[in-house]
């Protein structure tokens, strides 16, 4: 029985739209650019600024330690210097529940929260953040729970406590409903409004964006909902791109190898080799000696991996039965090619950073090889491509964007593209997804990441470099010795026609039943 269910990407998208009432008569007389986000702080105009960077977060408390709210607290200090924070992906587990966003969301950022000192006295979809807290969907956020494994996980934890069946699924009753409860959570969610309730609504809370259309307004402590799952905002002359990347991470895969049998004998081989590692993890965690002080933390592993190599079927599934078309949301990525071309000619704009879930480039040990890790970085190209095919000030050595920000990979990392042959060459990319839940080892193939260019006379494959790895933060160590580096980003923002971002890694890391907070040295990137 599947224990997880990833809902069709055009279901996705148009639950989604259906939320924000998408292009609603009341919305069009306003000329209201659903996609537009005002940060109205006093400080947008600001040239040098900071920000922080999460990700991968919402796990909840471990029976004896809470990486996640161990993470928060570290960030509060900054708090006091820095603008906004952004959270690539993943915001709560297993499922995008609304019944984990108290433990999972609420009481670890209490101090974001307008009544969080009294955290049980907030509702997952009435937050109101004092400090802002920027958000995109991850996979987790729109997973959905199949109803009957629901109600056998419930009904089944007495005798698994008693039977010494150490891992138990973290899912309550439901699912995330194909993302509704992360879009109550955050977004400007319309849907059941009568047309003056809208009309109002639009009226408070909407403004001029420029001299054509308008946006949503954030007001921290004020109303602080998101206008989209996709969304723009500008910030000391810096365009920040939000994308929603559960919406175009489908393999796309060719007709051909789609119908090759020997291909469909190697995922039958692959599903077969994860379900005898899952059974290996659970035999593993039965075998465990409850009075052994590095039980839990090794449970929590074990549990992790039960819940990756979930992740690592549905992958596969994906690969074994492809729709017949490629289902692609190109609305969204036509989106971000027209919003970086129009970034690009106005001349106030001095900067690009995108951030969104799924890594285009990653050296966690599962991630570099899954297929939707390919259709991410081949969709993003595309829009690249077109983006410096259209502006004639970039060139190989000048990607279109500054910055690309992603979460899903637990760990932390700065990676460098190389002369990839597209337009996302020399591109910085930083992984930001160890912000809470387990933690994962680098791959064992090491730093560089090749892709195949195709095969030479001799029927040999030829490889291109593509990228590097400049630094990984993730799960070292074997057994006692396991070292578990939980980690968030502050970026400062520096300079001023040509910005630079620096990047310092905080780190809150996990050793011996232990914890030690540290800074890491700052990376600059121009």
């Amino acid at each position: 029985m599947a224990s997880i269910l990833d809902p069709p990407i055009l279901l996705k998208v148009a639950k989604m739209k259906e939320r924000v009432c998408w292009q609603h008569p009341a919305l069009r007389e306003r000329h209201i650019d659903q996609t537009r986000l005002i940060l109205d702080d006093g400080h947008s105009e600001d040239r040098e600024f900071s920000f922080l960077v999460i990700g991968d977060s919402g796990s909840g408390p471990h029976p004896d330690h809470h990486p996640q709210r161990r993470v928060a607290q570290q960030m509060l200090p900054h708090l006091q210097d820095c603008r906004f924070l952004l959270h690539t992906g993943d915001v709560v587990y297993q499922v995008g529940s609304s019944e984990q966003y108290p433990e999972n969301f609420i009481k670890p950022y209490r101090e974001w929260l307008v009544g969080g000192d009294r955290p049980g006295q907030v509702a997952f979809d009435e937050m109101l953040f004092r400090f802002p807290f920027l958000a995109v969907p991850g996979n987790h956020d729109y997973y959905n729970l199949p109803r009957l494994y629901s109600i056998l996980v419930q009904l089944t934890r007495p005798i698994r406590k008693l039977l010494r069946l150490n891992l138990n699924p973290n899912v309550g009753w439901r699912g995330s409903g194909v993302g509704d409860a992360y879009a109550r959570a955050f977004l400007d969610y319309l849907r059941g409004l009568s047309d003056e309730e809208l009309a109002a609504h639009l009226d408070r809370h909407y403004g001029p964006w420029n001299d054509k259309s308008w946006g949503l307004r954030y007001q921290p402590g004020q109303f602080t909902r998101l206008p989209n799952r996709y969304y723009t905002f500008r910030y000391g002359g810096i365009d920040f791109f939000a994308l929603d990347s559960s919406t175009f991470n489908d393999p796309a895969l060719s007709p051909q190898r789609a119908s090759s049998s020997h291909y469909h004998q190697q995922l039958v081989a692959q599903r077969q080799a994860i379900l005898r590692e899952q059974q290996q993890v659970r035999d593993e965690a039965i075998h465990l000696q409850p009075g052994d002080p590095h039980t839990q933390e090794r449970l929590d592993d074990l549990q992790a991996k039960v819940e990756q190599l979930e992740e690592m079927l549905l992958d596969i599934e994906k690969q074994a039965n492809p729709s017949p078309t490629t289902l692609v949301d190109t609305e969204q990525l036509l989106w971000l090619r027209d919003g970086l071309i129009a970034s690009w000619q106005d001349k106030s704009a001095r900067g690009r950073v995108l951030f969104f879930h799924h890594p285009p480039y990653v050296t966690e040990a599962t991630k570099w090889a899954q297929a939707q890790t390919m259709a991410i970085r081949q969709n993003l190209r595309w829009v690249l491509d077109q983006v410096a095919a259209a502006v004639p000030e970039i060139s190989t050595d000048r990607p279109p964007v500054n910055l690309v920000l992603n979460g899903h990979a637990h760990c932390f990392e700065y990676l460098k593209t190389e002369a990839t042959g597209y337009a996302d060459s020399h591109m910085n990319c930083v992984v930001c997804g160890g912000s809470g839940l387990s933690l994962r080892r680098q791959r064992p193939e090491g730093t560089m990441l090749y892709e195949p260019l195709g095969t030479d006379p001799d029927g040999q494959v030829a490889f291109r470099l593509v990228a590097k790895s400049q630094l990984y933060m993730g799960l070292t160590g074997h057994k006692t010795e396991r070292r578990r580096p939980y980690s968030f980003v502050r970026i400062d923002v520096t300079g001023e026609d040509s910005p630079q971002f620096v990047l310092t890694p905080y780190i809150s890391e996990r050793y011996h039943q232990g914890w030690e907070d540290y800074a890491m040295d700052p990376l600059v990137l121009s």
